[in-house]
């Protein structure tokens, strides 16, 4: 397997993983909440193993994000923007969300033009603009690569990848998804997940199929994480995009 490395991309440290001498598609993968760009690096052993030859045309791209919890007791644990977790659990256990749906959290704008600015940063690296882009993540990272796809400073992504993910800025979001109008998005969650509930994953399915997106939703029965199924079916939509 191609070895890893770390770089900088504009503002934010990354993990770098080239599927071959040559990448002309680039990956860019955000981890959730707590976390840190190690979580998801993994991924690209993963997909360069299911996509064999078409590997060589990605450079995968795991971006850190830039605030530290350390803190809050988690020494090597990040965050795009802060999380209110008493307030996200009382949600949870009222099985109440639309308040956190129509929320814009304090600190997603820095963290989507952080974001976007490594973007293209990444493009710039791999030759031009117009460079193929697929852009996901997991749980906060997930809601992040939404409102980057809908609300940053860089052209939406070819394919968006929203894994265990939810919905925030809703009025903000509707406003702008037909943004995704040549956005391919591949979106999965766990039935028992009690992190992120399953019914709100729902309801961006929801959204995305009422703005005519064209989006797959794949549930799977599980917890807050990313099953086998939805690493196969994304490799697959990563080998549609390169040979494209």
């Amino acid at each position: 397997m191609p070895d890893a490395r770390r770089t900088r991309f504009d503002s934010l440290d990354c993990i770098v993983v080239d599927g071959g001498a040559s990448p002309s598609i680039g990956v860019v993968i955000c981890h959730g909440y707590g976390a840190s760009y190690e979580d998801l690096a993994g991924l690209s052993n993963e997909w360069i193993g299911l996509l064999g030859e078409q590997a060589e045309k990605f450079r995968f791209v795991f971006p850190d994000a830039p605030n530290s919890l350390a803190e809050l007791g988690m020494p090597s644990g990040r965050a795009w923007w802060p999380i209110n977790m008493s307030r996200l659990a009382e949600a949870v256990e009222a099985a109440d969300f639309e308040e956190l749906h129509d929320h814009e959290p304090p600190g997603i704008t820095e963290a989507r033009s952080a974001l976007s600015a490594a973007i293209k940063s990444v493009k710039k690296d791999l030759g031009a603009d117009t460079t193929p882009l697929v852009l996901g993540g997991f749980s906060q990272g997930a809601m992040l690569a939404m409102d980057t796809a809908l609300r940053g400073d860089v052209s939406a992504p070819n394919l968006l990848i929203q894994f265990s993910g939810t919905v925030i800025c809703r009025p903000q979001w509707q406003a702008a998804m037909s943004r995704l109008s040549d956005t391919t998005v591949f979106q999965s969650h766990g039935t028992i997940d009690p992190v992120l509930p399953y019914a709100s994953a729902s309801t961006l399915s929801e959204m995305m199929r009422t703005a005519g997106v064209n989006a797959s939703f794949h549930s799977f029965e599980g917890p807050h994480t990313i099953d086998v199924e939805s690493v196969t079916r994304t490799a697959e939509l990563l080998r549609k995009l390169a040979v494209s």
